[in-house]
């Protein structure tokens, strides 16, 4: 049994996240400020501290004693990094370099590995798809650029202070307990809470945007594999199923499995919109023999069983 800390972990991913650890016999701690996280998303048993990331002291008490730390926590709109440039950085940004910082000196026996979210948004609008690993990173919002921030400062974390980093690149995520209220929800859970509830949906643009989909439980399987084999060389991985999917096709996958007719408009095409965002997951099945192989139809069944 290990102690782990997941930072994030009374959210949507975390939470999941968490489930997955206390299944597998290990000692969870999680630090949340619960901005959009729910406590009621974790067992009462799971001890929660209830502060920022961008408080060092708050991490290197949370850190304590840990045999690894899962980092999830970040403000993840792209909106609101326009908003609060300065504050989501440091919440993006300065909260991890706090993450690695208190890894090196958590344990006795010397810094813990630290498997933390980075973003396809590091890459920007980048033609080159499917996106691999080693494409350009061009990122057009503070967020993107926050993110590409924190894998750079994972190499330092690794090469001169010795905590162990894995990153991954989370593409589109989806499933339950993503709130499709929150403003931070993807398009996937808007969606399917509106059509549920027998309500109209409006797509931005023409619908063939297109993106990858995965479903969240066979992402926190990839951060559980990065966390029991720890790789050298702060290692970054795309999470991802390289299949496409148009917001059109979503829409009606939603629409057929909730038995309703599908009340659709279109609206303007959001400024900046990346057009296509595919990800390439040869990197992550070489490394971890795993892929991301729920398929939409069957992930989106559990997301709207969950919506109820």
């Amino acid at each position: 049994m290990a102690r782990y800390l997941v930072t994030g972990g009374c959210g949507f991913i975390g939470s999941h996240l968490v489930e997955r650890l206390l299944a597998a016999g290990h000692a969870v701690t999680v630090l949340d400020d619960l901005s959009t996280g729910k406590r009621e998303n974790l067992p009462d048993s799971v001890p929660v501290t209830v502060g920022t990331i961008a408080d060092p002291a708050v991490v290197d008490a949370a850190m304590a004693g840990m045999d690894g730390c899962f980092h999830l926590a970040a403000v993840a709109s792209v909106d609101r990094s326009r908003e609060a440039w300065l504050e989501t950085h440091h919440t993006n940004l300065s909260g991890t370099i706090a993450v690695f910082d208190a890894a090196r000196r958590a344990n006795p026996n010397g810094p813990v590995p630290v498997v933390y979210a980075s973003s396809a948004a590091v890459y920007g609008d980048n033609p080159a798809m499917p996106l691999r690993e080693d494409a350009a990173t061009r990122p057009l919002s503070a967020y993107g650029a926050d993110k590409l921030g924190c894998e750079l400062h994972a190499r330092v974390a690794d090469g001169v202070h010795g905590v162990p980093t894995t990153g991954f690149r989370f593409f589109n995520v989806y499933g339950p307990r993503q709130d499709p209220k929150s403003p931070y929800s993807g398009v996937i859970s808007i969606f399917a809470g509106r059509i549920a509830r027998g309500q109209p949906i409006t797509i931005n643009g023409d619908g063939e945007q297109v993106r990858d989909f995965i479903y969240v439980k066979d992402l926190v399987r990839c951060l559980t594999a990065a966390m029991d084999a720890p790789r050298a060389g702060a290692p970054v991985y795309n999470i991802c199923t390289g299949v496409p999917t148009t917001v059109n096709r979503l829409a009606e996958v939603l629409a057929s499995l909730s038995g309703r007719a599908l009340d659709r408009s279109h609206g303007p095409a959001r400024p900046g919109d990346i057009r296509v965002s595919i990800g390439d997951p040869t990197a992550l099945r070489a490394a971890f023999g795993l892929s991301c192989g729920t398929s939409l139809e069957d992930g989106l069944r559990d997301t709207l069983e969950w919506l109820g």
